[in-house]
């Protein structure tokens, strides 16, 4: 764990500001770009920060660390929300992402592993981070080692025929060291996933392809720590699954739940609205 909370309040606290520090420079980061997937980015906030402060099995000093859990953001669009993450546990500093998606920036709007610390794996082309998960899930049991794999995956990502032949893949291998992880904030780039194309019941296909499944409310760090901190081994033969339901813009007041937020720009003006609700943002 990457903190020095003595107590879960104290831990409470600390992530909790980190979810207001962490979706100002997400803004930041969109109108550095120019524009960025700023709704997604949004509803991943707490997940990602609960896994890289306190869950992941990492350091950050050694990105290459051969027992490090690998963590897939299957999501890979997903980068305007991770790297500012990534930045604050200390794999580089944070006037690197300076450029964010400029040119000859490493910073792209999918993470490239070949160019940013602490990115395990370059994804972007949905459906394919699950498999990947369960690859490096089997070299992990091949090779004797305890380390775990988490895949982030987005929800409208899961219409995706892919994710569910992985999904059967890691059943059959019984990849107990494998959590799948859905950011089910309900939309996708073209509308609600449920009128794009049904999900649920999203739970009941998870625990029929032999996860051992839970949902949970994912802006809320009681929950998120409770679940993972209490993960079953990783010797464990049935791989898991906790789907995270969320809010798409998740503390910007004019992002809330709308699709045309999958990928947009800001201006100064919207920035600026924008950041001041983050300041008021409850979770």
């Amino acid at each position: 764990m990457l903190h020095n909370c003595q107590n879960r309040e104290e831990l409470m606290k600390f992530l909790t500001k980190k979810s207001v520090d962490i979706r100002k420079k997400i803004i930041q980061l969109v109108v550095t770009a120019g524009g960025g997937h700023v709704g997604g980015g949004l509803s991943m906030t707490e997940i990602l920060l609960t896994m890289y402060y306190h869950i992941l099995n990492i350091d950050p000093k050694n990105p290459s660390k051969p027992d490090r859990d690998r963590f897939i953001l299957s999501k890979g669009h997903g980068g305007v929300g991770i790297c500012p993450v990534l930045a604050d546990v200390g794999y580089y500093p944070e006037d690197m992402m300076m450029d964010f998606n400029q040119y000859l920036s490493p910073f792209g709007m999918h993470p490239d592993m070949k160019k940013v610390p602490g990115i395990d794996m370059s994804t972007g082309s949905l459906g394919h981070g699950l498999s990947i998960s369960v690859g490096l899930a089997i070299g992990a049991r091949l090779d004797k080692t305890s380390w775990r794999v988490f895949c982030l995956l987005g929800d409208g990502e899961c219409n995706e025929g892919s994710v569910w032949e992985a999904a059967m893949a890691a059943h059959h291998y019984k990849l107990g060291n494998l959590i799948a992880i859905v950011d089910r904030n309900q939309h996708m780039l073209d509308g609600p996933t449920e009128k794009i194309m049904s999900l649920e019941p999203l739970e009941d296909k998870w625990k029929a392809f032999g996860f051992n499944t839970k949902v949970i409310k994912g802006h809320d760090y009681q929950e998120l720590l409770d679940t993972f901190e209490k993960l079953p081994p990783a010797t464990n033969e049935n791989p898991v699954c906790i789907i995270c339901n969320t809010v798409k813009g998740k503390g910007v007041s004019f992002m809330e739940n709308e699709p045309k937020w999958h990928y947009g720009g800001l201006d100064e003006d919207a920035a600026k609205s924008a950041i001041t609700d983050i300041d008021k943002m409850t979770l």
